[in-house]
Order: structure tokens, then C-alpha cells, then sequence
């Protein structure tokens, strides 16, 4: 426990120019006074720690000390090489940085540890496109990705349904989202932030004009808000059905899950018979029979009157097909 806390002090010490005792203690979560222990353990053990005394003093490294990684577990090492996206990576343009920064990492832990990226690798690959899915990358993404890094505007061409449209943007944050690339940029000349698919993209442009990203901007909490709008904007009707033990068991695999949990999450007690009923937000008819059909007899449709009709119409065609000798 102490090695890796004073490994971890060394670092923080590497990556500023000095620390108070009271920022230090508050990174490792141990009191000043083991600060102040660990300080003079590491410059017992040759680590050249300076301590300035006095109001503004702190710790510092003197001599441009530089230490390698020698403090890293298998673990940790393993980790480290599976927090890049290969496929990405290559998709973005960034496969020969990616792995020009792995050889500097490799070289510099010990020797035990240097096959980690081929353990990890061996026992870890994420496959992001769905099945039956051809993935494409986007001929502009590169550009984008080069835009994203310097935090610099482009000039985007891309396709609303029939028309092309030129936006200004401030590229935000790319996401990969089951093999499609999205961008997450704010509109210059509006403020607002709005998601774009790169593959929709015509032309891009960058320019020379840096912005200024929003301090409070988070990318992850962004798409997963915008995400849940998404999926609840395309969930325009609703159907009443009946469901089954099994139906209820099955119905988040064949509809979109968080409108199976929520409609399930208001559905009253079971009948006497175990079925439940339940009013579910869909698409439309036509994608509910499509999605519903997978449910086969756990499901009965009650409304609308049009949707169990073309259900009861189902079933007479597969009692007829499945009749015949």
C-alpha cells in the first residue's frame, strides 16, 4: 500500500513544478504528516525530493528527475494497452501515433512486464459494428478527427434528407456508437450543440480559427442525454397489449428497452392467468407488428382495433400454412 502511494507521489511531483503538503495529502488521501514521512522515505531511497519551507513553499523535484514506469502491476500495464480502440484508432488516422506511444511505454517498464499489450490483447478485442452490418468508415473522418484534436472550426457540408446544408461547427467530441461515427459539435453562429453522423458529411473544411471549448462540456453525459431523446422522439404511438409471464420476460429484447421498462414499470398486477397488460410507446403500427410478431403467442394485441386485426390476420395465414399436409 505505501509503495504504490509514494510510486504515485513521485509522479504527481514529475507532472508540476511543486505541491503543497496539503495538495499532496489531499491527491493520496493520507494526513500531511505522512506526507511529510513519505517525502523523506523516497529521499532516503535516493529520490531527490526538495522541500521548500515558508508560506508558499512545497515539494519539488530537483535535477530534472525522471523516473520509469517500474511501479506499474501485470494489471495495470494490461489496462493501459486496452484503452485504445485499434479499429478506431485506424479509423481516425491515429494508428501510427497510437502505437509509437505504446513502444515508448513498453520501453520503459521493466522487462517482466513488456509483453503486456500482447497478453492483453490475446485476451480482450472489442468488435464496436453490430451483426450483419458491413462497417464503412467515413472518408471525412480523418479530418474531423484532426479538427476535434486542435479544437479547430470547420466548415461542414452536409445532407438533410434532398438538400445539402454549410454549418460553421466547433467539434466538439466524436462517438462511435454500433460502427457509425457521430460528431458532437456546438453551431457557431448559434450556440447550440447538435449531433451530426459523419457519413452524412460532404465536405469538410478546417480553418485556422481555434475556439474556446465550454469548461463544463462533458462528452459522455452529452451523448447520453441526447441519446435518450433520441430514443424517446421516435416513440410516437402507443399499443396496448397483454403479455405473458414469458412475454413480459422477453418483451425489453424485441422493443426498445427503456420503453419496455418504463411501460412495464406502470403495468398493473398479472390476471388470474399470469398475463399482464401493459401500454407500450412505439414507432409506429407498422414497426410495432414487426417487433411484436417476434413475441409469437406470448403477446395478444388489444389496440388500436387496426393493429389486432392485421395480427389476427397473421394467424390465420400461419394456421393456413401451417395446416396443409
Amino acid at each position: 500500500m505505501r509503495a504504490a502511494r509514494l510510486i504515485k507521489m513521485v509522479l504527481l511531483l514529475q507532472s508540476r513544478p511543486s505541491m503543497t503538503a496539503a495538495e499532496l495529502a489531499s491527491e493520496l488521501e493520507v494526513s500531511e504528516r505522512t506526507v511529510t514521512r513519505d517525502a523523506q522515505a523516497l529521499s532516503e531511497a535516493g529520490v531527490p525530493v526538495y522541500a521548500d519551507r515558508g508560506r508558499i513553499g512545497g515539494y519539488r523535484l530537483v535535477g530534472g528527475y525522471r523516473t520509469r514506469l517500474t511501479g506499474l502491476a501485470r494489471g495495470e500495464a494490461e489496462a493501459l494497452f486496452l484503452s485504445g480502440v485499434p479499429g478506431a484508432l485506424r479509423e481516425m488516422g491515429l494508428e501510427d501515433t497510437a502505437s509509437a506511444a505504446r513502444l515508448k511505454v513498453s520501453a520503459a517498464l521493466l522487462p517482466s512486464l513488456r509483453d503486456a499489450s500482447r497478453t492483453a490483447a490475446q485476451r480482450f478485442h472489442l468488435d464496436a459494428p453490430n451483426w450483419f452490418r458491413e462497417p464503412t468508415t467515413p472518408e471525412l473522418l480523418p479530418a474531423v478527427a484532426d479538427a476535434v484534436w486542435d479544437d479547430r472550426r470547420i466548415t461542414a457540408r452536409y445532407r438533410r434528407g434532398e438538400d445539402e446544408v454549410e454549418r460553421e461547427l466547433e467539434p466538439y467530441g466524436l462517438v462511435l456508437k454500433a460502427g457509425v461515427w457521430y460528431l458532437c459539435a456546438r453551431v457557431a453562429e448559434r450556440g447550440a450543440f447538435r449531433v451530426y453522423r459523419i457519413d452524412r458529411f460532404t465536405a469538410v473544411e478546417a480553418g485556422g480559427e481555434r475556439f474556446e471549448r465550454a469548461a463544463d462540456f462533458e462528452l459522455p453525459a452529452f451523448w447520453e442525454e441526447r441519446a435518450e431523446q433520441f430514443s424517446r422522439s421516435i416513440l410516437r404511438a402507443e399499443v396496448v397489449v397483454r403479455l405473458s409471464a414469458e412475454g413480459v420476460r422477453r418483451l425489453p429484447h424485441v422493443v426498445d428497452p427503456p420503453a419496455a421498462r418504463e411501460a412495464l414499470g406502470r403495468a398493473g398486477e398479472p390476471d388470474g392467468g399470469g398475463w399482464v397488460r401493459v401500454t407500450l410507446p412505439v414507432e409506429s403500427e407498422e414497426v410495432a407488428f414487426t417487433q411484436l410478431t417476434a413475441l409469437g403467442a406470448e403477446v395478444e394485441v388489444l389496440e388500436p382495433g387496426g393493429l389486432r386485426e392485421r395480427f389476427a390476420a397473421e394467424a390465420a395465414r400461419l394456421a393456413e400454412v401451417y395446416g396443409r399436409r
